[in-house]
């Protein structure tokens, strides 16, 4: 099993997926995340608001952000080496990664509505 990690610029929460203007681009990574992690796939992700210690830690990563700067952001690293740099990574990419389809990968969570009556 491949093992990924996102390190992504500052936002305001974990996934970015805030606010009155939800970029969909950080909603469909966000989808593919949660997916992955529900499946118990390697995927680990860091915002740099909440984990700069995770960027300084990780030499490519460090290195990177030395070279380039924040538009470096997101970087992508694939079994520890860097493979995407300044975009998030296409469905295609993530299903060529983790031998799971695009389709099931951006799946949004079902929400089970119980059928149970309480009586009162």
């Amino acid at each position: 099993m491949n093992s990924i990690k996102m390190y992504d610029p500052a936002m305001c929460c974990s996934t970015g997926v805030c606010g009155p203007s939800i970029d969909p681009e950080l909603l469909r990574v966000s989808f593919v995340f949660n997916n992955l992690t529900k499946r118990s796939y390697s995927i680990e992700r860091f915002n740099l608001s909440n984990d700069p210690t995770a960027f300084i830690d990780n030499i490519l990563v460090n290195t990177l952000l030395n070279e380039k700067g924040v538009d470096s952001l997101p970087i992508i690293l694939l079994n520890e080496e860097v493979v995407i740099s300044g975009r998030y990574p296409t469905n295609e990419e993530f299903e060529k990664w983790t031998e799971i389809s695009a389709e099931e990968l951006i799946q949004k969570p079902r929400i089970r509505l119980s059928t149970k009556v309480v009586k009162l």
